[in-house]
């Protein structure tokens, strides 16, 4: 409860915003056409990678996979989420008597933890696996890597999962948020919100640095390896080249859209004087501030399966036809077969 001796449930704030500013601020219309084209991005990408995964390599088929994890856990995100927040901008329904158990509104908070984590922790899991298959290319059976990928993106959903349900277990609380049509983790003083902003922060910055570390890396070995002594022989295969493109745009788009929320939480909750006052009200500007990031944030599950569509090698041939005429390069694993051998 908050410290004003209202009877105001802990997920609900005081708020001051009338409805006319609701109106003004809350499109219906808005929502929906940004879910739409959302949901209709990501379907494309699952469909262009259901082609993709026909007859593709071990490597390739691994990283597929992850592909496929990230851009259904997009669309479900989106979908989830879209069908509350267009529900609420169209009726602007009063959320306290609609759920006075708060029992949406921390459903709504673990969707929005969850779906938000788990792009930044998927693309930190694509990236050392790239990382792997790149300078340690016989580290892993090529037989278990796309099961392994799947295990994988099954144990980010659950690392994602079991953050967003710590609220629920009395590490931080969610609580409605400006302009009233979304819950999200509360940036107040109290330890429990300070340690979950926190861990929800550090966590996604920490996904966001490790894979611009390993991405980093992997794109230095293949120039490496393309321009250095051995190149005419051993040169990064077209398909090597393409999923370090796709990898590298997935990681500026999260980066740009997650890391201005990310720092703004941290930031906030750290504040001293305390951001948010003993009765759960924020200053306009940082409610309004809030809302921008998040809406940038959610920019992440459009543009993510766009880098896929586009960054494709039958895409950037017809842009640039000159890339056809390559001359088919060799696998960037080290032919073994021409190893001499003791006899």
């Amino acid at each position: 409860m908050w410290h004003n001796g209202s009877s105001l449930q802990p997920c609900f704030r005081p708020t001051n915003i009338t409805l006319e500013e609701r109106r003004l601020i809350a499109s219906p219309w808005f929502a929906a056409s940004f879910c739409l084209v959302g949901l209709a991005s990501n379907l494309l990408a699952l469909s262009v990678l259901a082609r993709a995964r026909q007859g593709s390599s071990h490597s390739r088929s691994s990283f597929l996979t992850f592909l496929c994890g990230l851009v259904l856990t997009d669309f479900m995100g989106l979908l989830i989420t879209g069908a509350i927040v267009v529900s609420q901008h169209a009726v602007l329904f009063d959320w306290r008597a609609v759920d006075p158990s708060c029992r949406l509104c921390r459903f709504f908070g673990v969707v929005m933890v969850f779906f938000g984590l788990c792009p930044l922790l998927l693309g930190a899991a694509m990236a050392s696996e790239r990382y792997l298959g790149i300078t340690r290319p016989f580290s892993r059976p090529a037989s278990t890597s796309q099961r392994r990928a799947w295990a994988t993106v099954g144990l980010v959903w659950a690392t994602a999962l079991a953050l967003g349900l710590l609220p629920l277990l009395g590490v931080g609380r969610y609580t409605m948020q400006y302009p009233g049509s979304w819950c999200f983790l509360t940036l107040g003083p109290e330890p429990g919100d300070v340690a979950f902003g926190l861990l929800f922060s550090l966590l996604g910055s920490f996904s966001v640095g490790l894979s611009f570390l390993l991405n980093t890396i992997s794109v230095a070995t293949l120039c490496h390896v393309y321009h250095g002594q051995e190149a005419a022989q051993q040169r990064p295969r077209d398909c090597e080249v393409e999923m370090m493109a796709q990898l590298m745009g997935i990681m500026v788009v999260a980066s740009v859209c997650w890391m201005p929320l990310l720092v703004f939480i941290a930031q906030t909750v750290l504040r001293s004087p305390p951001a948010m006052s003993p009765s759960g009200q924020l200053s306009r500007a940082i409610e309004q501030q809030l809302l921008i990031y998040l809406r940038v944030a959610t920019w992440n599950q459009i543009l993510d399966p766009w880098v896929y569509i586009l960054f494709r090698r039958a895409v950037i041939r017809r842009l640039h036809p000159r890339l056809s005429t390559r001359p088919r390069s060799l696998s960037l694993q080290p032919q073994l077969t021409r190893r001499p051998t003791m006899a």
